[in-house]
């Protein structure tokens, strides 16, 4: 049976009641500004899909899921996407729901597969980061971060470093599932905050897709708490670190 700590205290999930989503925010104010501290975010239906065999994944969260994910960027100092959710939905990656200043902005394209304007890229005030393991054409107001890929792919501990280097300390790690799959399979994910909607789906992508643990004495066990978001959405707030030093 999963178990829940919050201030001291130890709640049975399946007996607890919601807490309030302000709680979940704490670990953020909390933050060592020393090291990184890195919170990745999934939306998903009570199925654990994040689009239907067609692609469609577009308002499988309601209203509220939205305005947490906008207070997430609001208490952050970058926002991180992969190439494949701006192509497919061209994100603002901006603060707009809530109060709140608009984080950076960083999009890693491992093969340049990125072209022309897009919308997270549209000046703001706030910093626009490519993270890119080629040479490419430069984009007047983005910076460029050239990382060697290792095994095909940019590792994601190397890309925590290069961006707390440059002063971003908090990070959210907003999509897409692989990009996400990928840090959480690093070790490079402190919280992850999983907004679930009152939605069946059936079929369709899953959410998570990490590396197999061959029992499940393996597998990670994060204490999470449960917030209420309404509209019959919930928060699963799961502390990764903790459950990866088996505290």
């Amino acid at each position: 049976m999963s178990v829940s700590k919050e201030r001291g205290a130890t709640h049975d999930l399946a007996s607890a009641l919601p807490l309030p989503a302000t709680d979940a925010f704490a670990a953020f104010r909390a933050a060592d500004p020393t090291r990184p501290f890195v919170v990745a975010q999934l939306g998903q239906s009570l199925d654990g899909r994040i689009a239907t065999v067609s692609g469609e994944s577009r308002y499988i969260n309601g209203a509220p899921a939205l305005d947490h994910l906008h207070h997430m960027r609001a208490h952050v100092d970058a926002v991180v996407v992969g190439a494949s959710t701006v192509v497919a939905d061209d994100p603002q990656l901006t603060v707009r729901r809530v109060p709140g200043k608009s984080p950076a902005r960083v999009v890693i394209d491992p093969s340049g597969r990125l072209k022309g304007p897009a919308k997270w890229h549209e000046q703001n005030g706030a910093r626009c980061i490519v993270i890119s393991a080629c040479e490419g054409d430069d984009i007047p107001g983005i910076e460029r971060i050239r990382i060697d890929k290792h095994d095909g792919v940019i590792p994601p501990r190397l890309i925590v470093e290069a961006l707390f280097r440059r002063g971003f300390s908090r990070l959210l790690i907003e999509g897409g599932a692989r990009t996400i799959s990928a840090f959480i399979d690093a070790d490079c994910v402190d919280r992850l905050h999983l907004l679930i909607a009152p939605l069946i789906i059936g079929s369709g992508r899953t959410g998570l897709d990490l590396h197999p643990v061959p029992e499940l004495d393996k597998a990670l066990r994060p204490s999470t708490c449960v917030y209420s978001l309404g509209g019959g959405e919930f928060l699963f707030d799961c502390d990764l670190r903790e459950a990866r030093t088996g505290a």
